[in-house]
């Protein structure tokens, strides 16, 4: 019988001598079987998990703690990342999405012979388990199981994996289908008409996009804008509710703002009801869909925008003093060049979003050796029962 000392990064069990174990909790007592842990003491924050595929899907890694332990646990992940770097974390608030909320799922399938199997890896393999009743999806996702096999039965193989990448739009469902398999004409003509018959907005085979029967809208404030296929997007409709919320109050009472990996449109549209806004991002296509999502709302404020790769040419301290306040949402690999500029620029305020906690310490200790300060940081759990973790800061300098 062993203790279970702390829950790592990646959500599995540590014990003192450092072995890792899976669906445990920290004070647990447990005996380490080859069949898996048995817990023999369990913790008080031990729940029953929601979702019968929990212990074969790699999808979810801590739905045996309790919401009160999860929240605890991502905003000690913050703190500890601030705290390695010697910054203060004044957190507010913590935002999680409820459960049914993911309006966005990449899904492995393979063809059976009953039919098909669409889900996730399990943890660490590549053993596929079939999630018909996944308690992260929105129920439109959920209810496409059908469409989705008869898409995986034309694109993949009893022996090769496909990927589905689904997103819930106003329109319908926006497929993509990730394969091997050579389209032909007779293959295009079935792939088109299943996805029609199954009420799809969009179906899109690898970077072809073979139609569009509605076209896949997202709002974005008061914008409608069609994302290009596979465009990034905040996960759930709340998370990105809590995010942008966060940034609208660290800009207000600003004139201009300029929006760093604007995507297509996430943050920026939905600032232009308040302020003049430009928009810099490395995509062509996610600008086209964020100037054509601007061109078509009414009443918004001036929305300029620049195709402009931040890693390899950021913007430099002149270009960032025209404005009042920066907002950036890099990747996971923070934004360490754009960053350095705003620190050397005259800005006084800058919100920053972020879903790694680690660049986002490392980009901030930048910021804060410039004289900025962290006003309040806002923690976003948008993955639930997942490791993954966001935050948005608000900086400020006088």
């Amino acid at each position: 019988m062993v203790t279970v000392t702390s829950l790592t990064l990646h959500g599995t069990g540590q014990l003192a001598d450092g072995t890792l174990v899976d669906r445990v909790l920290p004070g647990e007592e447990v005996e380490v079987t080859e069949a898996g842990p048995r817990v023999l003491s369990p913790s008080p924050d031990r729940v029953t998990p929601p979702c019968r595929h929990f212990r074969t899907c790699g999808g979810c890694q801590v739905q045996h703690a309790s919401q009160d332990f999860v929240a605890r646990w991502k905003v000690g992940i913050v703190e500890k990342a601030l705290q390695a770097r010697g910054l203060p974390f004044p957190f507010r608030a913590l935002h999680t999405s409820p459960a049914q909320s993911r309006r966005r799922a990449a899904f492995k399938a393979r063809r059976t012979k009953r039919g098909a199997m669409i889900g996730f890896h399990a943890r660490g393999t590549h053993v596929l388990t079939d999630t018909p009743d996944c308690q992260l999806v929105r129920p439109a996702i959920t209810d496409a199981r059908e469409g989705l096999a008869a898409l995986t039965h034309l694109a993949a193989s009893r022996k090769s994996e496909i990927t589905l990448v689904v997103t819930e739009t106003l329109a319908g469902l926006d497929v993509g289908v990730e394969t091997d398999r050579p389209l032909d004409g007779a293959l295009r003509l079935k792939v088109t008409e299943t996805a029609r018959a199954h009420g799809f907005a969009r179906i899109t085979w690898k970077d072809e996009v073979l139609a569009t029967f509605e076209p896949p809208e997202l709002a974005m404030g008061q914008a409608r804008v069609v994302p290009p296929p596979g465009a990034f997007l905040q996960a759930t409709p709340e998370g990105e509710t809590a995010l942008l919320g966060a940034v609208q109050e660290g800009v207000r009472g600003t004139k201009r703002v300029v929006d760093l990996f604007a995507g297509c449109g996430t943050f920026t549209l939905p600032l232009a009801s308040m302020v003049n806004v430009h928009a810099v991002e490395g995509s062509e296509t996610l600008v086209q869909a964020l100037d054509q999502g601007w061109r078509k709302a009414p009443g918004l404020h001036q929305v300029t925008h620049e195709r402009r790769d931040l890693f390899r040419r950021p913007l430099d301290a002149a270009e960032l003093d025209k404005f009042d306040a920066a907002v950036i949402d890099p990747p996971r690999a923070g934004a360490e060049a754009q960053t350095e500029a705003l620190a050397e620029s005259g800005l006084s305020r800058v919100v920053m979003v972020s879903c790694n906690p680690i660049t986002f310490a490392r980009d901030v200790a930048r910021l804060g050796q410039a004289g900025f300060e962290p006003a309040w940081v806002d923690v976003v759990d948008q993955f639930r029962w997942s490791t993954h973790v966001e935050m948005v800061a608000l900086l400020t300098r006088t």
